[in-house]
């Protein structure tokens, strides 16, 4: 696939501390700023992504073969939800939170007061580099944060559109794309920023954390794992599959909340298997030539992970696997089909590593104890997801289970519900993201007190400790207040 045309030369160590102390310099003015001035700039922000549009679909064309449609649902549209739902709750979001106080603090008023953390650093992926570097950004804005951007190396083509994208909008003071490779990547993370939010894998998340540690600054993992759906007897499985279908195809299967594997209750896994082929056939095409042939379904981003994902393939089928849907592979355009698995082993390597890619493992279940010791036998998922038409199944599912999101009956649109904090659990992801609560992720939320009137009471605490000290401590303030 091509590539960008002009690749800018990496920034060195030397050129990041300076970068970062220009922002740290900057940052009290953009700290000051009102709801309205923020506001403007989100504006400008979501006008920008629509004027762009044709630009950015054929720069994601360029990288990995991304469908038009995907672009503006999965890249454009979520990222100008997020600015339209903070613009039109920005000044409550700003405004002082009043808090409740004990009746010893008669006198006092408390309130929450949310101020910006400074200067952040967003480090966001390939699979949706768009979204995962802008969504976040619109909470960074919204809190009134500086924001330097690091978009993945592996989308030349987008990162040169938001890096064009960013120059225009903001003064680079306040915001600033830093392209570059793993080497400046892991150098912007030991620099002191204030707070980090990174998504991608939980092994790269760990080295994050660790360099944020250097500094004490605070982080947003939002990592991935092993989403699992759960199908029993009861679903609708005409919506399951195109649910499922849906949610694992889109990009090619490089979602981290993609369903990574079915669990199905034996009695339908047949019927469940033969609807997710028609369903893939409706999608993508009756034969596997019109799939390879189709413009909706995107490639595999490299080399390496188009290695790796059929290598997951492979190990599969030779440890009894088989294929009951898809399966073809090319190399030269990192080509893999919507695929089915079925009679997969639970210790194969597809059932242990997170998939990242377009195939679905199956696995049947006799009790839904069953399904539940198979979820609990791994880390808590990003997403899980539930196809039942009894409240039991649900219920049981839900308080048997932990993990990031969960829906029911639905495919991975609380992705794109602003109202729904996104995030994990441990391996899946420390933080939330999305609407208010990633306003709250880039601010301080700073405690405040004001004594209004006084109160008698308290100087009775003061030293030294007499006999009147301790009969009020004792008497009044450990029984009544």
């Amino acid at each position: 696939m091509p590539s960008a045309s002009a690749s800018p030369s990496e920034p060195t160590s030397e050129d990041l501390s300076a970068l970062l102390s220009t922002m740290q310099a900057h940052a009290p003015t953009v700290r000051d700023t009102s709801a309205a001035q923020r506001k403007a700039k989100l504006q400008r922000l979501a006008d920008a992504l629509l004027d762009r549009r044709a630009e950015i679909a054929r720069a994601l064309d360029a990288d990995f073969g991304k469908a038009p449609v995907e672009v503006d649902l999965t890249e454009i549209k979520a990222v100008t939800k997020e600015a339209e739902f903070a613009i039109a709750r920005l000044d409550d979001w700003m405004a002082p939170d009043p808090v409740d106080a004990p009746l010893l603090f008669n006198g006092t008023r408390s309130a929450i007061h949310y101020e910006p953390k400074g200067v952040v650093l967003i480090l966001s992926p390939w699979n949706y580099p768009v979204n995962l570097t802008l969504g976040p950004l619109v909470a960074a804005l919204a809190a009134g944060n500086c924001a330097v951007l690091k978009p993945s190396e592996h989308t030349p083509n987008t990162a040169a559109v938001l890096q064009d994208l960013i120059d225009d909008l903001f003064d680079d003071r306040e915001v600033r794309v830093v392209q570059g490779g793993p080497d400046v990547a892991e150098t912007l993370t030991h620099q002191p920023f204030d707070h980090i939010y990174f998504t991608g894998s939980p092994a790269i998340g760990r080295h994050v954390m660790r360099a944020a540690a250097e500094h004490l600054a605070s982080v947003t993992l939002e990592l991935g794992g092993k989403s699992p759906a759960v199908v029993d007897r009861t679903a609708d499985l005409d919506r399951a599959a195109a649910r499922i279908a849906w949610s694992k195809f889109t990009n090619a299967g490089q979602t981290c909340i993609a369903p990574d594997y079915v669990l199905v209750e034996q009695p339908v896994h047949d019927a469940l298997v033969a609807r997710l082929q028609d369903t893939i056939a409706q999608f993508y095409g009756a034969t596997p030539a019109a799939q390879q042939a189709g413009d909706d379904y995107a490639r595999l981003i490299h080399d390496d992970h188009y290695e790796a994902v059929v290598g997951l393939m492979d190990d599969a089928v030779e440890h009894g696997a088989t294929v009951a849907s898809g399966g073809q592979h090319e190399a030269e355009s990192c080509y893999v089909a919507p695929t089915v698995l079925t009679d997969v082993p639970l210790d194969t390597n597809i059932m242990q590593d997170e998939i990242f890619g377009p195939l679905l493992p199956i696995v049947p279940f006799q009790t839904l104890d069953d399904a539940l010791r198979i979820i609990n036998d791994r880390p808590s998922p990003l997403s899980l997801y539930v196809f039942s038409e009894r409240d039991a199944t649900v219920d049981t599912v839900l308080g048997r289970t932990s993990a990031g999101s969960t829906c029911v009956n639905e495919g991975f649109l609380h992705f794109v519900n602003p109202n729904l904090p996104f995030g994990g659990k441990g391996e899946s992801g420390i933080g939330r993201g999305h609407g208010y609560r990633g306003f709250r992720e880039f601010s301080n939320e700073r405690s405040v007190l004001h004594r209004t009137y006084g109160s008698g009471l308290i100087r009775t605490l003061y030293p030294p400790y007499d006999r009147l000290t301790t009969q009020v401590m004792s008497d009044w303030i450990l029984r009544f207040f």
